[in-house]
């Protein structure tokens, strides 16, 4: 499985982004796809993430601003970012989880500085 992000970039705060990130190789039935961020010097988290079904859920520093979409025909996941802060600023990676299995793109850098 390979995920190919892209969409990453420097913003204003209160400006918006859109992240995209689609998939290819043996994608399975069933999984999930999302986003984790990294800021420098800070542990990986959960952004936001969406089983192939739907049902969406997000981090609580980003409900309300972020949203997480899918297009299951291309086996691609979007994030939309709107009204960011600076501490929204990290490196972005897009995951997909299936049959106990974890794979990640390469990551895309967010900036969000004045």
């Amino acid at each position: 499985v390979q995920l190919q992000a892209s969409g990453g970039g420097l913003v204003q705060p209160g400006g918006s982004l859109r992240l995209s990130c689609e998939a290819s190789g043996s994608i399975y039935s069933g999984n999930v796809m999302g986003w984790h961020r990294q800021a420098p010097g800070e542990q990986r988290e959960l952004v936001g993430r969406m089983f192939r079904s739907g049902n969406p859920n997000y981090a609580d520093s980003v409900k309300g601003r972020f949203t997480i979409s899918r297009d299951n025909a291309k086996n691609a996941v979007y994030l939309q970012m709107n009204s960011l802060k600076p501490e929204d600023t990290a490196v972005y990676y897009c995951w997909l989880g299936q049959r106990g299995s974890d794979f990640w793109g390469q990551g895309t850098q967010v900036t969000v500085s004045s």
